[in-house]
């Protein structure tokens, strides 16, 4: 998932106060097989039926919680139909809206179904999954959130007229190429099917799912936005659902969105599973994460999930204990547009790579807080390796102007650029200088937009200089950092990269017999995109948030989203 503009990302856990080791965390899920063990942290599964999103009782009063409302900081989201919503601002909102089919532990990032919507997830040759959803479960409108609608959410996604960002989730679902147009059809064509043959609904609260190939991380996977169910309300009216989305989690809408303001949401007193402790929320967008941090200071804000970098000393004195700092999954990287033949040769982009001293930038500005990134995958999920990048990633400025100089140099001026309002200024401007002194470009220029437009020109590929993202895992598993950025139909592959190679490996990995068998796979595809290096690694993060006096049971994941129905209003 594309991360926000913020530097730093939050996450939920269902464990409040619990200490989220470094990584990314979805919720808990624990799912039998045949011969299969599945880890969030690629570590052994571990079939834990209770969780946040269960059914027993908190202590919480009869049909809600202990009462009030917070704010919580938050970007302008880009889509809110979870199908479409892959950055983690939407995601958040979608979090309190929605309950996922599976959770992931806070502490381990281990699969844990029974704490989600689903009560099993079964296959006896990773190829042919059954899902069983638990009973009861309802929409925001009472609708049934039951096989039928988990079907409905998954074609919407699929349906390639839509267009929707979260696509790819379903590219391994049998039937799904039916739902797309050829490249090649002419204007108007419709797609041959809208709904996908690989999508069953056995009875009212059991679907079968078949793919095209054995993938051994789907049940890793069920915990995404992506996977939500849609109500019939969407169909009617996707318009009018995306400004107030009809959902299945502890919160429902309370109003319609209102752009570049707020989102509120209320306690959704039916809910299935344990009650909200809050009444209510406001999530406040923002567009400067420093008027945010403002608002936090001055008592006008109750939770934030991403601190300024250059603020995070004084964080520290200011929040005390309120601070939350933990490993997250988040990784920050910049890419190159690799349609602009300037970055077509690999030696200018490892030049660039090479006089890049990471270390210097985290101690300067992040305050030591993070840590520079010798790889493509998160140290958080197992299969990570500390420095499979080596030299290319290792800060050598004498090597770093021979290769450009054997590349002919640098001419003209380079844009850097990088989505505005989200304290990327500095760091960026240390990029600058460092390519200024290290590589003799002189003339070095900044651009930077709101969130949402820049999303929109990467996509088109109208961006000309390298260009600041970062990545926060959907899942725990080294496919979810190589698959959506390097393939060469990767949803957030922004630089038009394309290596047959990489994606033969990456299709063997998912196809692997268990997900261990296919952490050696992944990492042949991650050793030969560092070979290319269609981005610098800059560094990997930390969830640094902090919260106001006003409330408690404040925990962020390692998926950089805030508990929400955890956290208590203190009356």
């Amino acid at each position: 998932m594309v991360e926000s503009p913020a530097f730093g990302a939050a996450v939920r856990q269902c464990v409040v106060n619990a200490v989220v080791p470094a990584a990314k965390v979805p919720e808990e899920r624990s799912f039998a097989m045949r011969s299969l063990r599945v880890v969030a942290g690629i570590a052994a599964v571990s079939l834990v039926l209770a969780g946040c999103g269960g059914d027993d009782d908190d202590g919480a009063a009869p049909g809600g919680g202990t009462g009030g409302e917070f704010s919580v900081y938050v970007c302008e989201p880009e889509h809110l139909v979870p199908q479409n919503t892959n950055e983690t601002c939407g995601a958040e909102v979608l979090g309190a809206l929605f309950t996922s089919l599976v959770d992931y532990d806070v502490g381990t990032n281990e699969v844990r179904i029974g704490a989600g919507t689903a009560s099993s997830v079964e296959s006896d040759d990773q190829r042919v999954w059954t899902i069983k959803l638990k009973e009861g479960w309802t929409f925001h409108n009472g609708e049934p959130a039951n096989a039928a609608a988990y079907a409905r959410g998954w074609n919407a996604g699929a349906y390639g007229p839509n267009a929707y960002g979260n696509a790819y989730f379903f590219e391994n679902i049998a039937g799904y190429d039916d739902l797309q147009v050829p490249t090649d059809a002419p204007a108007g064509t419709k797609p041959a099917a809208t709904e996908m043959s690989g999508i069953e609904v056995v009875d009212e609260w059991t679907l079968r799912v078949t793919l095209k190939d054995a993938f051994s991380q789907f049940p890793v996977t069920l915990g995404y936005t992506a996977f939500y169910p849609l109500p019939e309300a969407y169909t009617g009216d996707p318009d009018a659902f995306e400004e107030r989305p009809i959902g299945t989690g502890p919160f429902q809408m309370d109003g319609s969105w209102q752009h570049n303001q707020q989102i509120r949401v209320q306690r959704y007193d039916n809910y299935a599973g344990t009650a909200a402790k809050a009444d209510a929320i406001t999530f406040r967008i923002y567009s400067n994460v420093n008027t945010g941090y403002n608002d936090l200071l001055g008592g006008n804000l109750d939770i934030m999930d991403s601190l300024p970098p250059e603020r995070l000393g004084d964080a520290r004195a200011q929040f005390g204990d309120r601070l939350i700092e933990r490993a997250s999954s988040n990784f920050t990287y910049v890419g190159f547009p690799l349609y602009d033949e300037r970055f077509a040769d690999v030696r200018v982009r490892r030049a660039i790579s090479m006089a890049i001293d990471r270390q210097a930038i985290i101690d300067a500005i992040f305050n030591g807080a993070y840590t520079p990134a010798g790889s493509l995958v998160s140290p958080v999920v197992a299969g990570s390796r500390d420095n499979a990048c080596g030299q290319w990633c290792t800060y050598r400025p004498e090597e770093a102007r021979q290769l450009l100089t054997e590349a002919g140099g640098w001419r003209g001026s380079l844009v850097l650029w990088f989505n505005s309002g989200s304290g990327h200024e500095k760091w960026m401007e240390a990029v600058s200088n460092q390519l200024r002194s290290n590589l003799g470009i002189s003339s070095i220029s900044f651009k930077s937009l709101e969130f949402a437009e820049y999303l929109e020109l990467l996509d088109q590929e109208k961006v000309t200089g390298p260009f600041r993202l970062g990545w926060v895992m959907d899942y725990p598993s080294p496919q979810n950092y190589l698959q959506p950025i390097y393939s060469t139909t990767g949803s957030s592959n922004n630089f038009g990269y394309s290596n047959e190679q990489v994606d033969q490996l990456l299709a063997r990995g998912n196809a692997a017999e268990t997900v261990e068998a296919g952490i050696e796979l992944y990492q042949q595809a991650e050793d030969l995109v560092l070979a290319d290096l269609p981005n610098v690694p800059m560094w990997f993060g930390k969830v640094q948030g902090a919260h106001s006096n006003g409330v408690s049971n404040v925990a962020i994941d390692a998926f950089t989203r805030i508990r929400l129905a955890e956290v208590t209003v203190n009356q």
